[in-house]
């Protein structure tokens, strides 16, 4: 049995502390304290449970009040606004192609200049040495081009005798040819006089001398006709020798007018002129200055001419919008419209159209390079000058449009949450053009829905909301 010491302190001064050992006795207190605090502890648990399910039906009862609205019809314009860089439509550093002394300037810098305006004449006698030479070289082989042709004509003359010659002693062979024939009958005839005592030998012998010399005279002619048609052929070939020299004559003068116009040409690079109406923007010579042919890579040009008349604007355009741009190449008119702001322009800047593109993405700045065509006759914009370029890449107008924030990506599908009879439902939706804080809708929505506009992300089909009108 356990020993417990229990002090009873009584409300009369003079009692005394008693030692019991009953354990009945002093258990009973402590029971009684144990048993108050279980079925306190129960009463508040019960209580506690009583109150769960009317906090739950109270926080059920709150609604998720979101702003809501039908989609908006507008015209949707997407820019891009960049930093780009002015540079002259054409630019053209003038250098010598031949060396020699400047023998004057006839222009200075900032001076406007036409298309083929002299600007520097450069001394070079040696150039007009050469091209008189070549002018007297001409003179020369357009006069043996004459005498060739003339030898052709008397060629051709003695060719045409040479051919009468033959007709000729052909002629004549035909000629002696019937004589052999009717001494040689005359011949054979006295021969058998002879044989019969009708005539004498002598008289036969004479027919005889006759009969030969017809064949002398056929067999003169017969050599005479080939004598002829040797020269003929003599003749006729002196004819293909004159045409070949008048051929070989025309050749030469080709060749020395080729040297001619070569020295006219190198005698034009003693003046320097403009290639097109511009202004000089950079002079680095003076007249007695010893030039020699320029190098484009390494020698300072005597001046520079720029057409400033139209700019032509740098702009690099991400490549995320790279595909939006439009670029007029052959027809300017069908290129992007874009705006050139700068401090120094008036308000609203000057007004271009995107007219080339390199059509490839660098790939060190991951941009695209767009050149806008400014006009620029008041010279507003001056080459190298940093400005702001404004491009409406795109402009689609009656467009179905809700904002970003409108937008809900479920599942890999577009929806948005539209609103029926307090209840949220995801409506599946196709996106099409996004400018700015607007996306346009090109299907899934007619226009009349009621839609949640903000806060669409955190709201979940079937859920119960409360509209608020949108401001």
């Amino acid at each position: 049995m356990i020993r417990r010491v229990v002090t009873l302190q009584s409300n009369n001064p003079k009692s005394k502390t008693v030692q019991t050992h009953d354990p009945a006795r002093v258990l009973k207190p402590a029971l009684r304290l144990i048993i108050l605090l279980f079925f306190g502890a129960g009463c508040t648990a019960e209580k506690q449970d009583r109150n769960s399910p009317k906090e739950e039906t109270a926080a059920r009862s709150t609604l998720d009040r979101v702003t809501a609205g039908s989609p908006a019809r507008k015209t949707m314009r997407l820019f891009t606004e960049q930093p780009a860089r002015v540079e002259a439509f054409e630019q053209t550093p003038i250098q010598s192609k031949i060396s020699g002394y400047i023998e004057s300037v006839h222009c200075d810098i900032g001076d406007a200049v036409s298309k083929g305006q002299l600007l520097i004449r450069i001394r070079a006698p040696e150039y007009q040495n050469q091209w008189e030479q070549k002018l007297a070289i001409v003179g020369q082989a357009e006069s043996e081009i004459k005498q060739a042709e003339a030898n052709l004509l008397a060629a051709r003359a003695a060719a045409n005798s040479a051919m009468a010659m033959v007709v000729q002693a052909q002629a004549s062979i035909a000629r002696a040819q019937a004589d052999y024939a009717r001494w040689d009958s005359e011949n054979q005839r006295m021969k058998q006089l002879v044989s019969r005592g009708s005539v004498t030998a002598k008289l036969a012998e004479e027919t005889t001398s006759q009969f030969q010399a017809a064949d002398a005279v056929r067999q003169e002619a017969t050599a005479s006709v080939e004598s002829a048609r040797a020269r003929q052929q003599q003749s006729e070939a002196d004819v293909v020798t004159a045409e070949a020299d008048v051929d070989a004559a025309k050749a030469k003068l080709r060749v020395v007018q080729a040297e001619l116009q070569q020295a006219q040409t190198m005698l034009t690079y003693t003046e320097l002129n403009s290639p097109f109406d511009g202004y000089v923007t950079s002079r680095h010579v003076d007249s007695g200055h010893y030039v020699h042919p320029g190098n484009a890579d390494k020698s300072v040009p005597l001046l520079t001419i720029a057409n400033l008349s139209k700019v032509r604007v740098f702009v690099q355009v991400p490549e995320s919008e790279a595909p939006w741009v439009d670029a007029g190449f052959n027809d300017a008119a069908q290129g992007d419209i874009a705006t050139i702001l700068a401090s120094v322009l008036p308000r609203g800047g000057l007004q271009g159209r995107v007219a080339r593109t390199s059509l490839q993405i660098d790939p060190q700045s991951r941009s695209l390079t767009a050149e806008i065509d400014v006009d620029n006759r008041d010279l507003k914009l001056l080459p190298g000058a940093y400005v702001t370029a404004r491009i409406l890449l795109e402009e689609r107008s009656d467009a179905l449009t809700l904002p970003t924030t409108a937008i809900v990506q479920n599942a890999g599908k577009t929806v948005c949450c539209i609103i029926k009879d307090g209840r949220v439902e995801h409506c599946p939706i196709e996106l099409g053009l996004r400018a700015g804080e607007d996306v346009q809708i090109l299907s899934g929505l007619n226009g009349d829905e009621t839609v949640v506009l903000t806060r669409a992300n955190s709201l979940q089909p079937g859920q119960m909301v409360e509209v608020v009108a949108k401001k």
